[in-house]
């Protein structure tokens, strides 16, 4: 049966946006994975070193799937219900949540980590991820690209600058943690086809994913929305991208 605007959004408008659990859309989006595998590389190189630190965890469910933790694991989140979340998953594993403003300084002394991970920061600070590992310890991560999921951006927002889309593109990354006295090891990027199967996982996805289209609220883009409801009934599901890069870099001895 075919379910109106009105049902579709009320639904997604209500549901939970809490940790980073994107469950809720199975059946109602798809989104390629990266080839790499980043939950199972990081887990490899979790199971070789005596302590590491995740950075911006979010609510912990990609650390918690590490099969294997180091003896000292310590994880920094911002967003209080995330913080709460990651506490009740990581604390029964040994890892230690630290509630963290995602500003520079990180709450650690120099050299403390043999290994920095994290997966989707939303900001990346290269001379504390420097500063706080050991000679010889390595950054691993996956960020988000540039021009990320921009089609439904710019579906909201209209045309947006260059330099908006040339933001988080991996060139300037590695410039960044090379100038941070880092050496960039491996540095992979894979552009990922999305489908969006109806508004509600539209609606649902900018509420969780809030710097997409920063202040996203139904009422405000009300119209716009039952647009791309009639858009998706007629022409079938709206496809955008995602960009991720994968990036290591090690700190000389």
């Amino acid at each position: 049966m075919v379910r109106d605007f009105d049902e579709l959004v009320g639904e997604a408008d209500s549901a939970s946006v809490e940790g980073w659990d994107f469950s809720w859309l199975d059946g109602r989006a798809t989104e390629a994975r990266p080839s790499w595998g980043y939950q199972r590389l990081m887990g490899e190189r979790l199971a070789g070193v005596s302590a590491a630190l995740d950075i911006q965890t979010g609510g912990g469910e990609v650390l918690a799937g590490a099969p294997k933790l180091p003896p000292v694991m310590v994880a920094t989140e911002s967003w209080p219900p995330n913080v709460t979340k990651a506490t009740r998953l990581l604390h029964p594993l040994g890892a230690v949540v630290v509630a963290d403003p995602d500003e520079p300084p990180l709450p650690f002394a120099d050299d403390a980590f043999d290994l920095v991970t994290s997966r989707h920061p939303a900001t990346v600070w290269w001379a504390e991820i420097a500063r706080v590992l050991r000679p010889g310890g390595t950054y691993f991560a996956q960020h988000v690209g540039h021009g990320s999921v921009f089609e439904l951006v710019e579906y909201f927002l209209g045309p947006l600058p260059e330099e908006t889309w040339r933001a988080r593109h991996p060139d300037d990354e590695r410039a960044a943690a090379e100038a941070a006295g880092l050496d960039v090891t491996d540095l992979r990027f894979e552009r990922l086809r999305m489908e969006f199967f109806d508004i509600g996982a539209v609606v649902y996805f900018l509420r969780k994913v809030i710097w997409m289209v920063p202040g996203f609220t139904v009422a405000q883009y009300r119209d716009r929305l039952r647009e791309l409801h009639e858009k998706i009934q007629e022409e079938g599901p709206f496809v955008a991208h995602s960009t991720r890069f994968l990036i290591e870099a090690r700190k000389p001895e």
